[in-house]
């Protein structure tokens, strides 16, 4: 993983964090807004613009791929990096979620 990548994402914005998460399975841009707002209780809402703009980014760095395109719907897969910049983030919030249990 490149020093760009790693600055540019870790740490990842809550958007970033769910969308790769959702993503560890084929998926397109609403139904990952809609799985978002399930994980999160309503919680967070991902905007289209906010949405698109992150998958076209990401799609750029090579952290997901286009698969295929269905009912004019493009449907994504994370990919290995993506795997990888997922995987550093989650350490990251466990290391903090230890942290705060021995305070």
């Amino acid at each position: 993983m490149d020093s760009h990548i790693k600055k540019v994402y870790v740490p990842m914005t809550e958007t970033g964090f769910y969308i790769l998460l959702c993503l560890r399975e084929e998926a397109h841009g609403y139904s990952i807004v809609q799985q978002v707002e399930k994980l999160t209780d309503g919680e967070i809402r991902i905007s289209p613009g906010t949405m698109y703009g992150s998958l076209s980014k990401m799609e750029k760095d090579g952290l997901i791929r286009f698969v295929r395109e269905e009912d004019k719907r493009k449907i994504y897969r994370i990919t290995d990096l993506g795997r990888q910049v997922l995987d550093l983030e989650i350490n990251r919030i466990k290391r903090l979620y230890r942290t705060i249990s021995e305070v």
